[in-house]
């Protein structure tokens, strides 16, 4: 096996500033972005309704993302999403367009990309709610530091 996949881990406490798009009805103690990340299947970030939502991850070391793992509502996951890093985050790359299912199970996304990044978008330019809502109840991105 490859040394960079046996090492992979999540690399959301390397995250230091998470911020969404929006949140629904801007009722963040409901629907904020911290219950992606709480490990309770009840709990959910909610975002309000529009186009182009998006979650932005900046790392406080470099990271090699691998993997991505979401688990909406169905009924409101991405309909087609893509995936933007760099070091700055005024100049963000892209890195690949993903298509999820409109699912409530959690999906993986394998993400070809070997390049270091401290930066990370997650872009939900439409979705399969009529007004455009996300709703994810699971998110984690894996990979490595690069310490």
């Amino acid at each position: 096996m490859d040394d960079a996949k046996s090492e992979q881990t999540s690399l959301i406490p390397v995250a230091d500033r998470i911020k969404v798009s929006s949140v629904l009805n801007r009722a963040i103690k409901q629907y904020g972005k911290n219950f992606m990340f709480d490990g309770n299947d009840e709990t959910c970030w909610n975002s309000d309704q529009g186009s182009n939502q998006y979650i932005m991850m900046a790392f406080n070391v470099k990271v090699k993302v691998s993997t991505l793992a979401i688990q909406f509502q169905g009924g409101f996951a991405g309909k087609e999403c893509r995936l933007e890093g760099g070091l700055d985050s005024k100049q963000l790359r892209h890195i690949q367009d993903f298509y999820p299912k409109d699912i409530n199970s959690c999906q993986t996304f394998s993400v070809d990309h070997d390049e270091e990044i401290e930066h990370l978008k997650i872009i939900f330019a439409s979705s399969t709610d009529f007004f455009g809502r996300i709703t994810i109840y699971k998110l984690d991105v894996l990979g490595t530091r690069c310490e």
